[in-house]
């Protein structure tokens, strides 16, 4: 049994093609990660650029929300760029990073929907 079982694999051993050249072993998996970083890096670089436009076109008067979820309207802009002051209430600023803003809503405010009555 022992026997018939080697010349299995002996045989199975001399069918397989000799293919020495590591490239051919390297090849796949380094494919499978190129397409993989691809595919990850694309959405991320895209929501780079998206953020980064948002950042240059941000302006006096743009209601915000920052990342800690502080809704205002920006009041000023510092001359380096670097620092806004956002306007929150009346009478009340507070100055942030320039990263610290999440998204820009709209240069209008919203209607409050608190003050309806029905």
């Amino acid at each position: 049994m022992l026997n018939c079982f080697s010349l299995l694999l002996l045989q199975a051993d001399a069918a397989a093609p000799k293919n020495d050249n590591i490239f051919w072993v390297i090849l796949p998996p380094l494919a499978i990660i190129l397409v993989l970083y691809v595919l990850m890096d694309s959405p991320q670089r895209r929501e780079k650029s998206k953020r980064d436009q948002m950042m240059k076109n941000l302006k006096k008067d743009d209601r915000v929300v920052t990342i800690g979820g502080i809704l205002g309207s920006v009041a000023n802009i510092s001359q380096d760029g670097k620092e806004v002051t956002l306007k929150v209430d009346d009478g009340t600023r507070i100055r942030f990073r320039r990263t610290a803003i999440a998204e820009v809503l709209s240069a209008e405010p919203t209607p409050d929907t608190t003050s309806k009555t029905t």
